[in-house]
């Protein structure tokens, strides 16, 4: 086997020029882009600020050998981007920090930073500026997405009250299935039997979500969400924090979880339940939503008429209920946290 070249050294000035020649964008609303102290930008007078920062380790976020570094970068803006469309606010400015490891080229990081602004291409984002530096661990990415909303317009987390329904976007569960498939292929050299269409559906959902922001959007200027998180950790979890800051309990029908034809046929052939996917199952980047029953209506009806799929699967409780969950054989029982938790 030939041995791979050694990668050469990167210098941190001019691959600083080289990533701002490529990424950045012109914009009146930005005065000061990359190659300052720090990046000044314009807001809308009376706007409200909405921010959001997340970041990326290599070996606990992303897999090198089972994403491109194109996919890498994609997903960590869907991952800001979603937490953004979550709050119903406008994504607009993107500071990204990087740690790189000796074993990447300038080509690569070429490549990851390409992957992240072909996320936020479709949102009018702008990447204002960032830092870069050596890391002695592997890659790290950290991310701030600015985002602004009209005063008083926001959604949060604490807003869902006694008797709303429980809605989210989507189908969910497709990201984990898509994750286990990739991390299967690696460690056995085979895939299992699955349709190619429904392979491609369920590696394309986890490698390249998509952010809800236009449906973030129209709850939250057509105020008919009381509440609103997404989904990037699981349903199991990122429930309870709408429950824990909102003082309420839920009910949550586990028939009524929109599963998509792909993951019920990669449940099939491994064996198991698909909700177990759709509850446990994070970065799918759906809104997960709490609307007052009086709105269901005009809620489903909007909905139809923009294309967007959404589904009620539970209801609001009052908190001395807890987090409950109804089976397909009508049974009601705590819901445990299946999804994904740091140093759990």
């Amino acid at each position: 086997m030939a041995r791979r070249k050694a990668a050469t050294p990167i210098q941190e000035f001019p691959l600083i020029r080289q990533l701002q020649r490529r990424f950045e964008r012109k914009s009146p609303a930005v005065l000061q882009g990359i190659g300052d102290d720090a990046a000044v930008v314009s807001i809308p007078s009376g706007d409200w600020t909405v921010l959001t920062t997340d970041l990326l380790a290599e070996g606990i976020h992303f897999d090198v050998r089972t994403a491109t570094l194109a996919s890498v970068g994609y997903r960590a803006a869907m991952a800001n981007l979603s937490d953004v469309a979550a709050m119903g606010a406008t994504p607009r400015f993107l500071l990204v920090s990087i740690a790189i490891p000796s074993t990447l080229r300038a080509a690569d990081v070429t490549q990851l930073y390409r992957g992240l602004m072909q996320a936020c291409d479709g949102y009018d984002v702008h990447l204002i500026g960032g830092d870069t530096s050596a890391s002695r661990q592997g890659l790290f990415l950290s991310i701030t997405l600015l985002g602004t909303t009209k005063r008083g317009r926001t959604l949060f987390r604490h807003g869902a009250k006694v008797g709303d329904s429980l809605y989210v976007t989507g189908t969910i569960g497709d990201s984990l299935a898509g994750l286990q498939l990739l991390t299967k292929e690696r460690r056995t050299a085979r895939s299992p039997r699955l349709r190619p269409a429904h392979r491609r559906f369920l590696v394309n959902r986890h490698l390249h979500p998509t952010a809800r922001v236009q449906e973030g959007l129209w709850l939250n200027q057509s105020r008919l969400a009381t509440s609103a998180i997404d989904l990037s950790d699981g349903l199991s979890g990122d429930v309870r924090h709408i429950c824990e800051n909102s003082q309420v309990g839920v009910t949550i029908d586990v028939a009524q979880l929109p599963l998509s034809p792909a993951c019920r046929a990669y449940a099939d052939t491994q064996g198991i339940d698909p909700t177990t996917l759709a509850l446990a199952g994070g970065e799918d980047y759906e809104l997960l939503f709490t609307v007052n029953p009086r709105s269901e209506r005009p809620l489903e009806r909007q909905a139809r008429a923009k294309g967007f799929q959404i589904t009620k699967v539970g209801v609001i409780r009052p908190s001395r209920f807890g987090i409950q969950a109804v089976s397909t054989d009508g049974v009601a029982k705590p819901l445990p946290v299946t999804s994904y938790q740091h140093f759990r």
